[in-house]
């Protein structure tokens, strides 16, 4: 089977143990479908722990742009970091 090819549930529930394995040793998801359509992923926890890291540092990444872009807009400038622990009150 191809690493995109897609299981049926009814294969998956037979194959379980198996497809467990293979996502935990290949580290790559292996798809479930009904009907034909991919509707699930087993996919090893570590990877996927590592998946939702990226993700979320790339959405911190682009919230830090859109305040740099919103903030060159507004003309405003940054604050100092030591001005920032100052107020903090953690200089």
């Amino acid at each position: 089977m191809s690493d995109t090819a897609a299981l049926s549930i009814s294969d998956a529930r037979a194959q379980l143990g198996a497809i467990i394995d293979r996502a935990r040793t290949d580290h790559h998801p292996v798809y479930i479908a009904r009907r034909g359509r991919r509707i699930a992923a087993v996919i090893d926890a570590d990877d996927l722990d590592r998946l939702l890291a990226l993700a979320e540092d790339i959405a911190d990444l682009h919230a830090a742009e859109q305040a740099r872009t919103e903030m060159h807009s507004a003309g405003a400038s940054p604050i100092p970091w030591d001005e920032v622990k100052a107020d903090l009150g953690l200089a």
